[in-house]
């Protein structure tokens, strides 16, 4: 078994939080592999699950069974305990790192020593860019988002809140998705990692809130690019994990919020109620024309 001590010439181990992922979770597997990388895989799932699906690539993996469902920065927490480089890439099991994507991580965070962590560019299973990189939004932009984005997905409030430029070097941009980024290890030891009661989504907005809070800065090195199929785990069990989206969205608003959002907070849990029936609705529908 290949130890998470181990590292290439940019000592990086990547740490894959799996849940009955699949061959997704293999294909992954075999990407990172092929780079300089070490890897971490935390099963979620029935114990046994990822092992299953490794094969052959077990014996080249750390393999930790969690005996239970973390949630994904309860996954990535415990995959980061058992590694000691200097560098992880967190990374979701759905996806495929292209080659040379991790060499350009390491190297955008080598070039910008305020950065605590870079994303890469992300595409979707049809070569589309995922907007990965975002900003935080204002009340506006996140009440209009909440609303219209289920039946409006290019409503000028969800654009402004999906537009990631980037602000000023040191700074770099707002927030980077948690599919897949590579952070330095001090930096997330410094963050004390995940807040584990984000079960499942807005577990890397609050990171990357966090970050900035702490003086980090947050980079995009499109360079670097992966593919995300997207969801994998998520439609074994979409009910339970529109119900997580939607807490873990108060949760932040609660979480981060200042003394005139405070008093704005059952506004925002009539929004997201709002919002999640017309997601619920709208998932039922689907599954009912199928």
């Amino acid at each position: 078994m290949r130890s998470p001590e181990a590292s290439g010439p940019g000592a990086v181990t990547a740490v894959v939080v799996d849940f009955h992922s699949g061959d997704d979770l293999l294909a992954c597997c075999g990407s990172l592999l092929s780079q300089p990388c070490a890897v971490v895989v935390v099963d979620n799932g029935a114990s046994g699950t990822s092992a299953a699906v490794l094969g052959d690539l077990e014996g080249d993996v750390t393999l930790i069974e969690t005996g239970c469902n973390l949630g994904f920065g309860g996954g990535v927490n415990r995959g980061v305990a058992a590694t000691t480089t200097p560098l992880v890439l967190v990374c979701n099991p759905d996806l495929v790192v292209h080659d040379g994507a991790i060499a350009e991580l390491v190297r955008a965070l080598g070039e910008q020593p305020d950065w605590a962590m870079v994303g890469p560019k992300i595409l979707d299973r049809s070569g589309e860019t995922y907007p990965s990189v975002r900003r935080f939004p204002s009340l506006l932009d996140a009440a209009g988002h909440a609303l219209l984005a289920p039946l409006w997905p290019k409503n000028p409030f969800t654009a402004r809140y999906r537009s990631g430029d980037v602000a000023k070097p040191k700074w770099g941009v707002d927030w980077i998705s948690g599919a897949c980024f590579l952070i330095r290890r001090e930096a997330f030891e410094a963050l004390g990692g995940f807040d584990e009661e984000f079960f499942m989504f807005a577990e890397d907005l609050d990171l990357c809130f966090r970050a900035h809070e702490l003086g980090f800065g947050i980079g995009y090195a499109p360079g670097a690019v992966v593919t995300h199929v997207e969801g994998v785990s998520r439609r074994r069990q979409p009910y339970k994990m529109l119900i997580a989206h939607h807490r873990s969205a108060f949760r932040f608003q609660a979480k981060h919020a200042n003394s005139l959002q405070t008093l704005l907070l059952p506004l925002a849990a009539v929004v997201l109620a709002v919002r999640f029936t017309v997601a619920v609705a709208t998932e039922f529908r689907a599954r009912s024309s199928e």
